[in-house]
């Protein structure tokens, strides 16, 4: 920028992109002043290197906010974890799926994992049992892209992800309907 540019000699395009031709950073300087503006370079690389005439304080204010505006319309998606046992109680294993369903419902990913200890770790077929009432319980809310039969035990855990079929965005509540009361005594 400005001073800093140390080719013998730039391509410089004005304020509103037109070509002033090839000249020496000094010269090009004095027209950027002229203005009232900076020379900054803008592709180092070209040959010879390109310079633009702008408001360089300007240009990174709108830098910022353009970053700022994708960064408040993207979507992160984000993982819940769902923790089994190998021996959960047919009630406990109902009430966790029915967190699973309210979670892939709302669009979240969730990992369901189930957590061997001790000796349950030499019966994987008790855990594999578990993630199959999960994914019966839940099948019509998930993508299928994965096989269950395909888990394995990772250490004392097995585990599977399971992705929504679609984000659902929330619900927005419809205001109740009016009904007509009583006429009003005037």
């Amino acid at each position: 920028m400005n001073d800093q540019i140390r080719a013998r000699q730039v391509r410089v395009i004005d304020e509103e992109g037109e070509q002033l031709g090839i000249m020496s950073p000094r010269d090009a300087l004095q027209e950027a002043e002229q203005r009232g503006y900076d020379l900054v370079e803008v592709a180092p690389k070209a040959n010879p290197p390109v310079c633009r005439i702008m408001d360089y304080g300007k240009y990174r204010y709108e830098q910022k906010r353009r970053a700022r505006e994708s960064r408040k319309h993207q979507h992160t998606v984000t993982a819940k974890e769902i923790r089994f046992r190998p021996k959960i109680d047919k009630h406990d294993l109902e009430n966790k799926v029915t967190h699973v369903r309210e979670f892939l419902g709302e669009g979240f990913k969730v990992k369901v994992t189930v957590m061997f200890r001790g000796r349950e770790a030499s019966h994987p077929e008790f855990g594999r049992a578990v993630l199959q009432q999960v994914l019966e319980a839940t099948k019509d809310l998930y993508i299928e892209d994965h096989r269950p039969t395909d888990t394995r035990l990772e250490g004392r855990t097995m585990s599977l992800m399971l992705t929504p079929v679609k984000a659902a965005a929330p619900a927005k509540p419809e205001p109740p309907a009016r009904t007509p009361g009583p006429p009003r005594a005037e």
